[in-house]
This record gives structure tokens, C-alpha cells and sequence, in this order.
């Protein structure tokens, strides 16, 4: 299924359904951060999804990233919320996605990197490579607030 990402574009079609998810900056002992070329869109991404009926958000991050990455995590902290409404995700199969994103801190404890149907290509990157990297400005966002150190969560 194709994914077209769009931000405060008139041309965006209107959405219809509104999406609670969790993404992670999974980062490894050498200060590099996990990334996923999203199978759907091409792009480099953070690990993540939405949430099920089931589970909590922080749960929901964990998941997504096993899923996703085949490596276990534990949550460390909190980057931020991400709820622009100008950010529309539009889906082939119709769905036209209004994204409410919580952004987690977090760290590997287990598991092996092994790629997904999610995913074309994963790969722990230092911070001055990103900018040499095709990814959508929403997920740039996450990773420059996470980079910044704040010592609080970004709430947007």
C-alpha cells in the first residue's frame, strides 16, 4: 500500500480518520539513531504505528519497533507530541490519515535488526548523516528536538 505525506498543502485531500500513534528515537551506546526506509513511501523514517484498542502508547512504541526492526526496547523518555493538523498522511487502499503521534525516548535491550515488510532498509546513523537523508519534514522535526536536548517534551 502507497503513502503520500502531505503539510499545509491546499491540495491535501480531507481526512477521514483520525490515527492516536507512538514513534521512538531508538538510539545505540555509540549515540547513533535507528532508522527505517519506509517500504511505503521510500523515505527514512523513525520506527512506529498506531495504536491498538489493547495497548498503551508506550506500549504501542515497543511493539511497533519489534515489529518493525526486530530489536527490543525499553522507553527511556519522552521527545514529544506531535498533533499538526496540517500534516495529512493519504493511503491507496483510501484512508486519508490525521496522525496524533507520540514521539518516545528510547534504548535496545534485545533482539536482532532484521528487516520487515515495513521497511526496505534499517540502519543506526550518526546525527550529521541525517541531513544527507530523504525523509519527510514531520519526522526531521522529532529527530532535530530530540538532537536539541531540551529539558522538556516539544508540545505541538
Amino acid at each position: 500500500m502507497a503513502r503520500t505525506e502531505f503539510y499545509d498543502d491546499p491540495k491535501a485531500p480531507e481526512p477521514n480518520s483520525l490515527v492516536v500513534a507512538a514513534s521512538a528515537v531508538v538510539c545505540d551506546d555509540r549515540g547513533r539513531i535507528l532508522l527505517q526506509r519506509r517500504t511505503d513511501s521510500g523515505l527514512w523514517a523513525l520506527p512506529g504505528g498506531g495504536m491498538e484498542m489493547t495497548e498503551s502508547l508506550p506500549g504501542c512504541a515497543v511493539r511497533e519497533v519489534k515489529e518493525e526492526t526486530g530489536l527490543d526496547i525499553e522507553i527511556t523518555g519522552l521527545v514529544g507530541t506531535y498533533t499538526d493538523p496540517r500534516h495529512i498522511i493519504a493511503y491507496s487502499d483510501g484512508e486519508v490519515r490525521r496522525q496524533f503521534n507520540v514521539c518516545f525516548l528510547a534504548r535496545v535491550v534485545g533482539g536482532a535488526l532484521a528487516i520487515s515488510d515495513e521497511s526496505t532498509e534499517l540502519r543506526f546513523v550518526m546525527p550529521a548523516e541525517l541531513d544527507g537523508l530523504d525523509m519527510h519534514h514531520t519526522q526531521r522535526l522529532r529527530l532535530d528536538h530530540y538532537l536539541e536536548g531540551r529539558s522538556a517534551p516539544y508540545l505541538g
